[in-house]
């Protein structure tokens, strides 16, 4: 039984790569093929990943450095096996996993999605994908290579609003497009030049070693860094660009094909250091015209306190002055007859066209591009089973060029010079001391091993 199962979602995940896979199991209970799933990361978003994965699925194993973080998860799949390292867990039941989740501090998106990979597991990455962007591109190989299915947990990408966002686009709705405005109040963790770190007694419940994995610098234990405030470390996070960026981006990034050469700068940035991002930075992008679409300029800003009172915000163009904008983010796409207003980061809301005689045209424009159900986990599952096409944002194709995007813009930031992106040759034109920020030094015993 075990083996015909086995071969079953090899067979299935072979075919679910391809743009419309027919769905195998019309007239199948498929209740009877739920997918036993490993989820790594247990805590906070893990929590909602594995929620999420749950509907049809079997939790057969929990993995988290932390036990007490993990205790709502074992709590509530009380018959999933638990590790607090999962290197032990592939190597004792890798034969039994069908899936991975993998919800952990950024630093370690890459060996553990690496190690699900090799064995041919289809994965989802929390985003970003990684947060150096060697990594990133080496995933993307990686998957390619092994033909493993795979998604990043940037849930706009699978919400209808995003869909909606570029069917108006391509309708023409606003004309062309010439920018698009995101902004957030992140940092909501501690960021800038010069904080201190203050050591402690590693708890019982923590497997500190594993925490720290790859990275190379030896910090000791402290709740300044997990579970959350890792956030702002350049070596464990990527700040409010790498947190936010592959969220809100996506957008722009699926509707106007931005994947190839950019060029990036960053100006208005706070104090920041080797171990620390910026409280507050503003990056822009400029994307060459493609195909049918002109030039593109993108602006991101960050640690915006209140963009309805913020002296320093800079206000998207062509929204109502007495439009109230989110607090915590927002995307505003401008063109040259109107603009559409996003008031979150996903595209979990309905979009908004001004101005107001807009409206009515964009009712008539027939929906394009199927919505998806569930999520990124759920249409994971679904295109391991052979019921629907590999996720939209799959590493390969979406994901990791999207991360790569978003990472080059934390080159602008930390560099405070015009990056000139060659996205083929993953390189800066004229800026050699960026190959030294691809990829970090990994601790020993922690090397990548990619075969």
């Amino acid at each position: 039984m075990k083996s015909n199962r086995r071969q079953f979602l090899k067979s299935t995940s072979f075919l679910a790569g391809s743009a419309f896979a027919p769905n195998l199991l019309l007239g199948q209970d498929k209740a009877a093929n739920p997918l036993n799933v490993a989820a790594v990361g247990c805590g906070g978003k893990g929590l909602s990943d594995i929620s999420e994965i749950a509907q049809g699925n079997r939790i057969a194993f929990l993995c988290d450095v932390d036990r007490n973080i993990a205790k709502g998860a074992m709590e509530r799949f009380p018959d999933a096996k638990f590790f607090n390292d999962y290197r032990e867990m592939f190597a004792a039941v890798a034969d039994q996993i069908d899936v991975v989740t993998v919800s952990t501090p950024d630093h370690m998106h890459f060996p553990i999605a690496v190690e699900a990979i090799k064995r041919g597991k289809p994965v989802m990455v929390q985003k970003p994908l990684t947060n150096n962007l060697w990594e990133c591109r080496a995933l993307a190989d990686l998957a390619a290579k092994k033909n493993v299915l795979t998604v990043m947990g940037n849930q706009g990408a699978t919400m209808a609003g995003t869909r909606i966002l570029r069917e108006w686009i391509e309708a023409g709705l606003i004309g062309e497009v010439k920018e698009v405005h995101y902004w957030t109040n992140r940092p909501i963790w501690p960021q800038g030049a010069g904080l201190e770190i203050k050591g402690q007694a590693v708890p019982e419940h923590l497997n500190w070693d594993v925490w720290q994995g790859t990275v190379a610098t030896e910090r000791p234990y402290s709740p300044q860094i997990h579970p959350f405030k890792w956030r702002g470390f350049w070596d464990y996070g990527c700040g409010a660009l790498g947190d936010i960026g592959c969220h809100s981006m996506n957008s722009a990034f699926w509707a106007l094909d931005l994947k190839g050469d950019f060029i990036v700068e960053s100006s208005k940035v706070s104090e920041f250091d080797d171990t620390f991002g910026p409280k507050r930075s503003t990056v822009v992008y400029q994307f060459p015209a493609k195909d049918k679409r002109g030039p593109v300029k993108v602006i991101w800003q960050d640690g915006v306190n209140n963009p309805n009172n913020d002296k320093d915000f800079v206000r998207p163009p062509g929204i109502p002055d007495d439009l109230k904008l989110n607090e915590s983010f927002g995307q505003v796409f401008v063109g040259t007859e109107g603009v559409i207003f996003i008031n979150d980061a996903y595209c979990g809301s309905t979009p908004l066209v001004f101005p107001e005689a807009l409206r009515e045209k964009a009712k008539t424009i027939k929906p394009v591009y199927e919505r998806v159900k569930g999520g990124p986990t759920q249409e994971l599952s679904r295109a391991i089973r052979g019921e629907g096409p590999k996720p939209v944002s799959n590493f390969v194709d979406h994901a990791g060029p999207l991360t790569e995007m978003v990472l080059a813009g934390n080159f602008a930031v930390r560099l405070g010079k015009k990056i000139d992106w060659d996205q083929k040759n993953m390189d800066a034109r004229g800026l050699p001391e960026v190959k030294a920020m691809l990829k970090r030094v990994y601790r020993a015993g922690w090397e990548p091993v990619l075969e």
